[in-house]
């Protein structure tokens, strides 16, 4: 009489969820397409030098030590950084996540993957954002202590910062799609309307992003800023809304556009 023969062990089956052999979210793929193609060596330089500049004339008017530094420094983060940084890098950076494939009419290629016109604004947006907020908020917030401000204006700068750079990433964003010359545009934009326009009434403020950021400062320090009377809590949902609203109507462009 034989004896049977031993069954064969069997394999254990893949462990699920393992990082082998798992499709990358098309949503992560596009956002590394579109970060690779706003993060340019000019652009980077041209961010990074504006960033230091400011860090430098920050450190000048701490050394200098005329009137308040509070009252200095909060001024110097509203009519600098607020005026030039924070914006001009929002622009540069997110009105080129979809409107470089606009011009040269590489649009198509992400039209034609299977994703929801929604993740295509999350992945621009989100490129643009990992970009541009480190960008800025490192140099305001360190620029904001160099030159005399105190705990309650490092952290209004920071917050501040961080919420117009949501506000002017939708705006820019949605603004590279839907035009060309864009950059243009956005300029005319942060210093003809927020630079002069808005300081006619309180109705073209309220259109100003920079008012909601200076505003910010403003209750934070007792400072008082040209166009910093907008009160709380419109000085936060305002620009955050803004953002949403420049979404939004990316997601609808992408939807309604038609690709050659």
């Amino acid at each position: 009489m034989t004896a049977p023969s031993p069954t064969p062990p069997t394999s254990p089956p893949p462990p699920t969820g393992s990082g082998r052999g798992r499709r990358p979210s098309p949503t992560f793929a596009v956002f590394k397409l579109l970060l690779r193609l706003q993060l340019t060596f000019p652009r980077l330089a041209t961010m990074v030098v504006l960033g230091a500049l400011f860090v430098v004339v920050a450190a000048a008017i701490a050394a200098g030590r005329r009137g308040s530094a509070l009252r200095n420094a909060t001024n110097f983060v509203s009519n600098v950084g607020f005026v030039v940084l924070v914006p001009v890098a929002s622009l540069v950076f997110s009105s080129s996540s979809l409107g470089d494939t606009v011009d040269d009419q590489t649009l198509v290629y992400l039209w034609l993957r299977p994703i929801a016109r929604w993740r295509l604004t999350l992945a621009a947006m989100a490129s643009s954002l990992v970009i541009v907020w480190p960008l800025v908020l490192i140099p305001l917030v360190l620029g904001a202590e160099l030159a005399g401000g105190n705990a309650d204006l490092v952290v209004a700068t920071a917050l501040a910062t961080t919420v117009g750079v949501f506000a002017y990433v939708g705006v820019f964003t949605a603004l590279g799609l839907r035009v060309r010359n864009a950059l243009l545009w956005g300029l005319l934009y942060v210093f003809i309307w927020e630079g002069f326009v808005a300081g006619a009434s309180d109705t073209a403020a309220r259109a100003a992003i920079r008012a909601y950021l200076r505003s910010q400062l403003a209750e934070a320090t007792g400072v008082q800023l040209r166009l910093g009377a907008i009160s709380t809590p419109w000085t936060w949902l305002t620009p955050i809304l803004v953002g949403l609203a420049g979404a939004a109507a990316t997601t609808r462009w992408l939807r309604r556009r038609d690709v050659p």
